[in-house]
């Protein structure tokens, strides 16, 4: 046979152009399995390639359908989408959607706690810079929102949280931040991230908002304690001063108030004194203008005997012998009334001179009677 000739099964160079042996059990597994589904679908067996094709893509979109199966856990749901859009949210259990790329589910967890953690430096009202630890916890209280109304989720509660700590924490002092109530800037600042992601309509509920470091920054914190310590002397010297003035001022408003009542005191006496002199001015005027002669001489014997019952000694100069008494009134007093000798100029003696008692000793008090 020449080497052109057909059925000789090879090419002008002495190469077999038979198949191989793997290629020829693969058309008899492809075959064998075209016969078996022409048998499963009521063919003869022969040999239908028509007939087979149909049988595999009906097993073909048994399987496709199959693929829409899903299932939601217990904290999840599932978003279902049609051609990207979307159309309804499902609950726990197991559910069916038409496969891809017709539809499509995401799953989203409302039930977890998510949490966001950031170092963040801020000026505060007073110009000072402090580092602040921030921790929220969040969870999605709206898959459908949450899902499809923001962007990179996390990106935006972590930027919507430092904002907000940074509004409330730039209308404090630094003092009010690290030893303040903390727990009023936590719920402050939460309240502020809620409101802008409600705002932003992101599905997002804020759990809790924790402060958990307040401090400044390494740099200055050797400065800032001795600041703190300055502080701290100065409430001191504020309280001291407090105390000593909470104890004098009491005093001094006890002693301008005895002050006071003393000085009415004595204005009244005074007073009381004054009315008295003018009565009794009055009654001695009424008497000397009835017995003028009278009336003196008695003013003259109630200022003598009110000269001599306020003095211990007594001079008495006689008339004509240029004689001088002296009668000591104390000693008589002393000695209750007994005789007393007493030498005198001129070689005279006064003896058993009885100590005058005068009834009155104020001589105003005689005149009005």
């Amino acid at each position: 046979m020449a080497w052109n000739e057909s059925g000789n099964g090879k090419d002008p160079w002495g190469n077999n152009r038979r198949r191989p042996a793997a290629d020829n059990d693969l058309d008899k597994m492809v075959g064998n399995l075209q016969k078996k589904l022409n048998r499963m679908f009521g063919g003869d067996g022969g040999d239908n390639p028509a007939l087979g094709l149909g049988a595999v893509l009906v097993i073909g979109l048994i399987v496709w359908g199959l693929t829409g199966f899903y299932r939601v856990d217990q904290a999840e749901r599932g978003l279902e989408l049609r051609f990207g859009k979307f159309t309804t949210m499902t609950d726990p259990g197991l559910h069916w959607h038409m496969p891809y790329p017709i539809e499509t589910v995401e799953l989203v967890n409302a039930s977890v706690i998510d949490r966001f953690d950031k170092r963040i430096s801020m000026l505060t009202a007073d110009e000072n810079f402090v580092d602040i630890d921030l921790a929220v916890q969040y969870r999605r209280s709206n898959p459908i929102d949450y899902q499809f109304n923001v962007r990179n989720q996390g990106e935006t509660i972590a930027d919507v949280s430092e904002s907000a700590i940074r509004e409330v924490v730039g209308k404090r002092t630094a003092d009010f931040t690290l030893v303040g109530d903390r727990a009023e800037v936590a719920s402050q600042t939460k309240e502020l991230i809620q409101n802008a992601l409600d705002t932003y309509k992101a599905g997002v509920e804020v759990t809790s908002v924790n402060l958990q470091q307040v401090d400044f920054p390494k740099e200055v914190q050797g400065a800032v304690q001795d600041a703190v310590k300055a502080r701290e002397d100065k409430e001191q010297a504020k309280l001291s001063a407090e105390t000593y003035e909470n104890q004098v001022i009491p005093m001094a408003r006890g002693e301008r108030a005895r002050l006071i009542e003393n000085a009415e005191a004595y204005k009244q006496k005074v007073i009381n004194d004054a009315e008295g002199d003018t009565a009794r001015f009055s009654a001695l005027l009424v008497e000397y203008t009835l017995a003028p002669e009278v009336t003196r001489e008695r003013l003259y014997i109630d200022a003598i005997e009110y000269v001599y019952s306020n003095t211990n000694k007594v001079f008495i100069d006689t008339d004509g012998n240029g004689n001088l008494l002296y009668l000591p009134i104390d000693k008589m007093i002393q000695n209750g009334g007994s005789a007393v000798r007493t030498p005198v100029t001129g070689n005279r003696q006064l003896e058993s001179v009885q100590p005058v008692q005068p009834a009155n000793s104020n001589p105003r008090a005689r005149r009005t009677r």
